[in-house]
């Protein structure tokens, strides 16, 4: 396993929000077409960490795989010599190590007194296999890339974790599918950390309506015959635009939606913008997508032992409140809250997890809740 790492400033042009189910929380302008990311002011260290014939849940193994990640801060130990300051911070689907670098996050969390505080925490924000500039099928395999699920990605991080020394987590915060793996987490090393916030999903099976837009979208890219079985010299555009297309209607938020395109002309407009953006890579984007289709922590909820501030939004279309089904689970894991934030002008629909302003205060007592005795 090999290190490396150097210094930087987060570049102003990031991973384009062109999949909707990806976790930042775009403003405006960004969502009526642009392909940029705000720039981050929150210098980090880069660092590339590489796992040796790295064995896959499927039985594939990967010879080598590259995983990239960001620190900000710096680790501290107890006197027992145990990391006790770390933070890992996981984005969601279609998303990069960047992703809550974007000010709607960052600046609101990471600052003087802020709930992160970069001068008191260590943050860790890896990409995870198959996004950002980590191992994925577009650098080579292609259709041919190991098929992976969320158990790969947790038990990737943690090797990665490894490599670092780093041997304890104060906080596991997941966005959307980081949400997802923050239950895995506390599912498989528990008390590894001292507190899970997932925010926006459940701890259940992947399925009704969810699975369907995923499963739509996947065949979408399959079924266009510029697919060529994966094998493709050029991207399935069709099949990708639909796919895009499903997807922006899964991480929307009517009332956000309404507001940006108030009128039949800004609305058609909004979309034909939306359609200009690049699109990620169909591989990618159907392993990323297909990567949730065997996720499901809910028989083993009573094993999770770190306390667990749990946050989705009314207006998710992804994960609707309607369906009751975080009331129930809720109830089954031995020290945690759900909140469900109402929907208001300052929620956006699925990306309001990103929007930190809106939870802040609650991640805020909870770290003051769960803090360690010295």
């Amino acid at each position: 396993m090999v290190l490396q790492s150097f210094k930087f400033g987060i570049p102003s042009t990031l991973l384009a929000a062109v999949v909707a189910i990806a976790q930042v929380a775009p403003s405006p302008a960004q969502q009526a077409g642009s392909t940029t990311t705000p720039a981050s002011k929150w210098p980090a260290t880069h660092s590339v960490v590489t796992l040796h014939n790295f064995k896959f849940g499927s039985g594939e193994t990967l010879p080598a795989l590259k995983l990239h990640y960001l620190t900000l801060g710096k680790p501290h130990r107890n006197a027992a010599g145990h990391t006790d300051n770390a933070v890992l911070l996981l984005h969601g689907t279609g998303g990069s190590r960047h992703s809550l670098m974007n000010p709607l996050f960052a600046d609101v969390l990471f600052g003087p007194g802020a709930p992160l505080d970069v001068t008191k925490y260590f943050l860790i924000l890896p990409d995870d296999i198959g996004h950002g500039d980590s191992a994925k099928p577009s650098d080579g395999l292609h259709a041919h890339f190991p098929t992976y699920d969320y158990d790969d990605m947790v038990r990737s991080q943690r090797m990665m974790l490894d490599e670092m020394k780093i041997d304890h987590l104060r906080l596991i915060l997941g966005t959307s599918m980081g949400c997802m793996q923050t239950f895995v987490w506390g599912e498989t090393y528990p008390g590894f950390a001292d507190a899970l916030a997932p925010f926006a999903c459940l701890p259940v099976q992947i399925a009704g309506r969810n699975r369907m837009m995923r499963y739509m979208s996947i065949q979408a890219i399959k079924l266009d015959p510029a697919w060529k079985n994966g094998d493709y010299t050029a991207e399935p555009t069709e099949g990708l635009r639909l796919a895009n297309t499903l997807l922006l209607v899964m991480g929307s938020s009517p009332l956000q939606m309404q507001k940006q395109a108030p009128t039949r002309q800004a609305a058609e407009q909004y979309v034909d913008r939306f359609w200009a953006r690049p699109s990620p890579d169909a591989n990618d984007m159907i392993y990323y997508l297909n990567a949730s289709r065997n996720y499901d922590p809910s028989p083993r909820l009573e094993t999770i032992k770190a306390p667990v501030l749990w946050i989705n939004s009314a207006d998710d279309y992804i994960n609707p409140p309607e369906l009751g089904i975080a009331e129930k689970m809720v109830k089954r894991i031995p020290n945690a809250r759900f909140i469900l934030l109402p929907i208001s002008d300052q929620t956006r629909g699925h990306g309001t997890h990103t929007v930190a302003s809106v939870w802040k205060d609650y991640l805020a007592e909870f770290l003051k809740q769960t803090e360690p005795n010295p």
